[in-house]
């Protein structure tokens, strides 16, 4: 497929109530495997990402470092690729159009575009974030799905998350979808009866993160979920099945 194809049709896999599932990847090894395993879109983790690459998360990688290996997991695989942006790597929008239209050189057709401020304290407020926003459009010309995300529960503890948490989550998913977002991701929320909420009210599909233990898809697919993330923890898992592996030979 080219890359308008794999555009439409990672647009068309978001169904709420049938929830995409994005198993993370960091490489082009690592996508390869996962869309093997039965996967028809493959989405990198910054901090998998960052991790593999000997980085912290947080933009500590090279953004150059980011798209060459954007690159090389689109050429790896035939499925839509999506690419954890994290804050787009500048803060006004001049940056972020720029940032934008580098990242559809790669042959990625959507990206995780996030409202927290990255080496700062808290999230931009909502007129600045719906600002970021545009930029990003504007900057991709429409090829990118931008998955806007809203860190209001991942600064919060879970047993803080309450419906004036949701209330304000919602207030920002009108705000995105008008700026031009697509879908809103949610992470650090895992009460179902939360993400129902969400899920009812929002204008965008949904996004939600599947932490270990969390849930089933099943269950978030009951919920009205359209598209399901694993964050780090693939990368998480295998390197610790390399660290058993190692010892074991090591012994």
């Amino acid at each position: 497929m080219i890359q308008s194809e794999k555009r439409a049709h990672f647009e068309g896999v978001h169904q709420p109530g049938n929830p995409l599932v994005l198993f993370n990847i960091w490489d082009a090894g690592s996508a390869r495997a996962v869309v093997k395993g039965g996967a028809i879109a493959v989405a990198t983790g910054s901090a998998s990402v960052a991790g593999a690459l000997g980085c912290r998360d947080g933009e500590v990688l090279p953004l150059e470092w980011a798209l060459a290996n954007a690159r090389r997991i689109v050429a790896a695989v035939d499925v839509p690729v999506t690419l954890d942006f994290e804050g787009g790597y500048a803060a006004q929008p001049d940056g972020l159009s720029a940032s934008a239209a580098q990242v559809v050189q790669t042959g990625v057709v959507g990206v995780n575009f996030e409202d927290q401020i990255i080496g700062g304290e808290g999230i931009y407020d909502t007129a600045q974030q719906m600002q970021r926003i545009a930029a990003l459009a504007a900057g991709s010309a429409g090829a990118l799905w931008i998955n806007a995300r809203t860190d209001i529960f991942l600064k919060a503890k879970p047993q803080t998350h309450d419906l004036a948490m949701v209330d304000a989550a919602l207030k920002r998913a009108e705000a995105y979808a008008q700026a031009g977002g697509h879908s809103l991701f949610v992470p650090g929320l895992r009460d179902l009866a939360l993400i129902r909420s969400i899920c009812e009210r929002s204008p965008l599909p949904v996004n939600i993160m599947m932490y270990p233990q969390m849930t089933t898809r099943a269950e978030l697919a009951d919920c009205g979920v359209a598209r399901i993330s694993h964050g780090p923890f693939p990368w998480v898992e295998a390197m610790a099945g390399v660290t058993v592996a190692a010892r074991a030979v090591m012994a």
